[in-house]
């Protein structure tokens, strides 16, 4: 658990009065709602995450990009828009994930925005299918200062990974894993925290221990097994796992499924965190794939003024009262994930 301890005094070093400040604020309001029935809003989000770009070069068949079925434009996250917003926020924000849709080594400009925002003292993660991970980019992630890497690893053979990594190449990923460790070891950094990543479906399932075991070999730093959304999962999916705890569904007695959790009417990513898409849109969370739920768009208004304005507590209201009547939150598994 070396790494742990190592991540976590790397996270502890970038929090400020004012952050630790903000967190409470944002605990307490948080807290205060759930026990009054009406959204109070506190503090500003300690997380965001920043769309990079929508376009990916795989086409995993449960997500958007990959299907390239986006109701919504395909475009790159601009440096100057992006370092605008982080200089209005970055006082107030502990962590900033650069990821929503897409792939984001696609957008030239990401390793400098990550920069940008390390040196602004945010603990910043990506999450990566691993394919632009070559010997230059490599060293570039490192010097960067992201403090978290993300590798999506969902097979330890070509024939089980292309299962759902559509059009991927294992051994790119695997040699841009090397890259990687490598360069953190000749440029003698503690940064990043290097993560394999697997999504347990059903033709991978068999493959967890190997993971594992590839993940020590190449020197990864930690395997996280995350479980898997689908959209059509009703009537069952080729995708779904046979193991019952990698599955974010319930077979019913009927031969049914439905999702796991109970949609409890509180959300505390509501509170905390929140998306801004590539082109300034600001959405609830993650879960908004095509930014159906416009909340404000910072091309036309401050950050602040959104995370306050009519819309959002709109929202948090509708929240409160039923998230079983909204769309994103009815295949929400918050709580189903399974980080081994």
């Amino acid at each position: 658990m070396n790494w742990y301890i190592k991540d976590t005094c790397r996270f502890l070093q970038k929090l400020t009065i004012r952050r630790i400040v903000n967190v409470l604020k944002l605990f307490s309001s948080f807290y205060l709602t759930k026990w009054l029935g009406k959204p109070i809003q506190w503090g500003l989000p300690m997380t965001i995450s920043f769309e990079p770009t929508t376009a990916c070069n795989l086409r995993c068949p449960e997500c958007p990009s990959g299907l390239r079925s986006f109701t919504r434009e395909t475009g790159n996250l601009k440096a100057d828009f992006f370092t605008q917003t982080v200089d209005e926020m970055y006082k107030d924000l502990v962590y900033l994930i650069f990821y929503f849709q897409g792939e984001p080594y696609i957008n030239p400009d990401f390793l400098s925005m990550v920069k940008y925002a390390s040196q602004k003292g945010i603990y910043t993660i990506t999450s990566t299918n691993g394919h632009f991970l070559n010997d230059e980019n490599a060293k570039k992630t490192i010097e960067s200062g992201i403090d978290r890497v993300i590798i999506s690893v969902d097979g330890t053979t070509q024939e089980v990974y292309e299962n759902y990594r559509k059009a991927g190449k294992l051994e790119t990923v695997l040699q841009g894993a090397r890259n990687l460790v490598k360069w953190k070891k000749t440029l003698n950094s503690n940064t990043p925290h290097i993560i394999f990543q697997f999504l347990v479906v059903k033709p991978n399932e068999h493959q967890i221990p190997e993971i594992y075991k590839l993940a020590k070999e190449i020197g990864v730093d930690e395997v996280k097994l995350k479980t898997a959304q689908v959209y059509d999962y009703k009537h069952g999916n080729e995708l779904i796992p046979d193991i019952e705890k990698f599955s974010r569904y319930a077979k019913q007695d009927d031969g049914t499924y439905k999702v796991k959790n109970e949609l409890l009417n509180h959300c505390w990513k509501l509170w905390h965190a929140c998306v801004i898409t590539w082109d300034g849109i600001v959405v609830p969370c993650c879960f908004d794939k095509d930014a159906g739920h416009r909340l404000g768009d910072l091309k036309k208004s401050r950050f602040t003024d959104i995370w306050h304005n009519d819309s959002y507590q709109t929202f948090r209201t509708s929240l409160l009262k039923g998230r079983e009547q909204i769309d994103i939150c009815t295949n929400c598994t918050e709580g189903c994930k399974v980080w081994t």
